[in-house]
């Protein structure tokens, strides 16, 4: 509904719960802070007609911004690092935790308990100024938009714990053989590129990132003289080795937060062809994330290397990854790993150094 259209109190209504339902919309299908900002930078320059929005969390003593974003003439800008608050509309409604409204200007501030941060819209001067409809209007929105910010802090703060835990695990178990035997520091990256290549959502890529970490929990339970061996294993050693997927998911199972992740950890030694393990899954029976975790930790044991196999070149062991398309791997994931591969610096697995911008 068009801001133009409210000049009746039932116009004004139904434009209110218009309003409420898009922020409702909003926030239940938005999953990180940065991407919740920009997007209601979006909606408020379109509801109230506005060529400019700004909306800035504020860091602990107020004068810095944590995070801000604007979007003018419909351009995004985002800055992540702190950046020192000098506006003079900006430092008076911080200052008094008020809204200030002036002609075609509208800010607010964004509080919960305390000031989390504010909010400014400008209309191009052509335009009708805000009157206190729209101040009342936008602090509907923001009271609701605050609560998604804190929900989303909390949850992000609570994935910071849960992944450091993880970490922390990830190098307890790595303690237990040489480095040689261990994914390089890039393993994770390299799953993760493969995921967003091949446009899991959010909450796919938080499981298949978790899954990365500790795909190899498992091998806590192996004896040290097979997990360490550089000769060819016999059939009772390797019959030990398959058993560490299910290892893996036994052990973490009780972690609520880790049971997405247990399907990509059980079943990441499957093949595509269905003479993998442990189950012998085959085709789009294996679940995505295992089938994404297979290709990356094929071409990671063969350029990264191990003791028991020689290193390869980056050039031959992508040409092993293609022949196997529709044996060892699925044939759309290895298409998104050859794409992937080509934005990589080739140095990464022989020098140990990620240096490519386009991977998070």
């Amino acid at each position: 509904m068009s801001i133009k259209s409210y000049s009746t109190p039932t116009k004004k209504y139904r434009f209110l719960i218009s309003a409420v339902h898009s922020i409702y919309r909003l926030l239940n299908s938005t999953y990180e802070v940065n991407e919740l900002i920009g997007r209601m930078s979006r909606l408020f320059c379109q509801f109230f007609h506005a060529y400019y929005c700004t909306i800035i969390l504020l860091d602990i003593n107020k004068k810095f911004s944590s995070i801000r974003c604007t979007i003018k003439d419909n351009k995004k800008t985002v800055i992540f690092k702190k950046h020192k608050i000098s506006d003079k509309v900006e430092e008076k409604i911080i200052k008094k935790s008020a809204s200030v409204r002036k002609g075609n200007l509208l800010g607010i501030p964004l509080i919960s308990e305390d000031l989390l941060g504010l909010i400014i819209i400008k209309r191009q001067k052509s335009k009708k100024p805000f009157d206190i409809f729209d101040q009342e209007m936008l602090m509907t929105m923001a009271e609701q938009a605050v609560v998604g910010i804190k929900n989303l802090q909390l949850y992000e703060e609570q994935e910071r714990i849960v992944l450091g835990s993880i970490k922390s695990l990830v190098t307890f178990l790595n303690t237990r053989v040489s480095s040689e035997y261990t994914h390089s520091p890039h393993f994770s990256k390299l799953v993760y590129a493969l995921g967003c290549e091949i446009h899991l959502d959010e909450k796919q890529l938080q499981s298949l990132k978790y899954a990365s970490l500790l795909h190899d929990a498992g091998k806590i339970d192996i004896p040290a003289e097979i997990l360490t061996k550089t000769t060819k294993l016999t059939a009772a050693e390797f019959d030990v080795i398959k058993k560490h997927p299910e290892k893996g998911a036994q052990i973490l199972r009780p972690l609520q937060v880790l049971r997405p992740a247990i399907p990509i950890i059980m079943y990441h030694h499957e093949k595509y062809d269905g003479t993998g393990y442990p189950s012998r899954l085959k085709g789009n029976q294996i679940p995505l994330g295992a089938r994404i975790m297979s290709v990356a930790d094929a071409f990671e044991a063969m350029v990264y290397g191990r003791p028991y196999r020689q290193r390869m070149d980056i050039p031959s062991a992508i040409k092993e990854i293609k022949r196997q398309i529709g044996t060892q791997f699925d044939p759309k994931v290895v298409d998104a790993f050859l794409r992937v591969i080509k934005k990589f610096n080739k140095r990464v697995y022989l020098n140990q150094d990620w240096e490519s911008k386009n991977i998070v």
